[in-house]
């Protein structure tokens, strides 16, 4: 059994034997199930673009965000299809 403490701002540091044996990274999500006395973790992992596809519309603006939604575009393009990716900086209409 692996023990961790908490400190005193609340925060609780997951060993590294524990993160590595379940591939916990930076962003992943623990949630916290409560039963009586008990407290079972769960881990909730991150979700990639790629298992979204087709989830940007390519009608909406996301204004400030264009180049993020168009470097994701690419990216998933150039997985997904055999068409090389845009070049950084390009973007679909130009």
């Amino acid at each position: 059994m692996r023990k961790a403490t908490i400190t005193s701002k609340g925060r609780l540091t997951t060993p590294k034997q524990v993160r590595d044996r379940l591939g916990l990274q930076p962003g992943d999500r623990v949630a916290f199930d409560i039963e009586g006395g008990d407290i079972r973790l769960r881990v909730e992992k991150r979700r990639t673009l790629e298992e979204f596809p087709g989830s940007l519309s390519a009608g909406l603006l996301y204004p400030g965000r264009e180049g993020e939604r168009d470097s994701a575009r690419s990216y998933v393009i150039g997985k997904h299809s055999k068409q090389a990716p845009l070049p950084p900086g390009k973007t679909f209409g130009n």
